[in-house]
């Protein structure tokens, strides 16, 4: 009895050995795995810097909006394709046009109805109610694209403030005599912006078997901003024409910084047409009120007498 409780014993043993060994070829195989993919050019972590929202983000809540924008595919319609451009513009590579749909289904039918609850609770008017619900209705349903596209102008306009940075470092290392494909490789591991992003995205693309100018397109058709397509214009027709291509970047760095100088006057000539609002309807009045307050009060105590 002891000798087959002593045997049961070592075979337990052996079995958890042997399950913990599984589970550490298993890990190895994988981090192996994710060594060869970084090795290739790409590594997902910067794209999961970029994005702490979809990172943060509960994964219920992704779910859910998932299943019920899947649950209406008729709203979608000719939409998809616009949502989905929209959606790379901003980054979410990962976000499905349908859970854009989920979102804006969500708060629509949700805020409308914590509103009829509070308002309910508090004991507001059937009109204030119906007023506040509709209100509410169409806010929570465009609230999303409205999101998204503010998300998709920051993210181009960061692209565009980085590029004349990409394209000094372009003409260091292409001057040094270092290739093109090289100096992306070497600015992108610098670069931990949208455009670091865009162009580890394009290097994974070239690898996979696209060509120079096809992985550059790309790039643009994902971030069509001014400034990037000045880029990849600049060395499509530098690689046709056979041109310099150091020559064309600092041509073009030159101008990328005379363009950052004309868009940064141009947000300084707008500044006092935006400090005017706010100062009419929020300083001016305030001003009133100390001013001239204590002679209105004067002058009602006078002729009240």
């Amino acid at each position: 009895m002891i000798l087959i409780l002593v045997l049961g014993l070592l075979l337990l043993a052996a079995a958890v050995v042997l399950l913990l060994q599984a589970l550490r070829f298993s890990h190895m195989r994988t981090s192996e795995a994710l060594g060869q993919i970084a090795a290739y050019g790409f590594s997902a972590e910067p794209i999961a810097a970029e994005m702490p929202s979809t990172a943060e983000a509960p994964h219920t809540v992704q779910r859910i909006a998932d299943r019920v924008g899947g649950f209406a595919p008729g709203l979608l319609g000719s939409s998809e394709k616009a949502i989905r451009q929209q959606l790379i513009a901003a980054g979410l590579y990962t976000t499905s046009p349908r859970m854009i749909v989920g979102y804006r289904i969500l708060l629509g039918i949700g805020l409308p109805i914590v509103w009829i609850w509070f308002s309910a609770t508090i004991g507001f008017t059937f009109a204030l109610i119906l007023i506040g619900a509709l209100f509410l209705g169409i806010t929570g349903w465009i609230m999303p694209m409205l999101v998204l596209n503010r998300r998709g102008r920051e993210r181009a306009d960061a692209i565009d403030y980085e590029l004349p940075e990409l394209i000094d470092l372009l003409v260091v290392t292409l001057e040094a005599g270092v290739s093109f494909i090289a100096s992306l490789q070497m600015a992108a591991e610098r670069l931990t912006g949208p455009l670091g992003v865009e162009l580890r995205l394009t290097l994974q693309e070239q690898r996979m078997g696209l060509t120079t100018n096809e992985a550059l397109q790309g790039m643009l058709g994902r971030a069509e901003t001014p400034g990037m397509r000045t880029f990849v214009r600049s060395v499509l027709q530098g690689e046709t024409l056979g041109t310099s291509t150091g020559a064309i970047m600092r041509n073009l760095a030159v101008e990328m910084r005379k363009r950052r100088r004309a868009a940064a006057e141009e947000r300084a000539q707008k500044a006092p047409i935006k400090i005017l609002f706010p100062l009419v309807f929020l300083i001016f009045p305030a001003m009133f009120i100390v001013l001239l307050g204590p002679v209105v009060y004067s002058i009602g105590q006078i002729f009240g007498k």
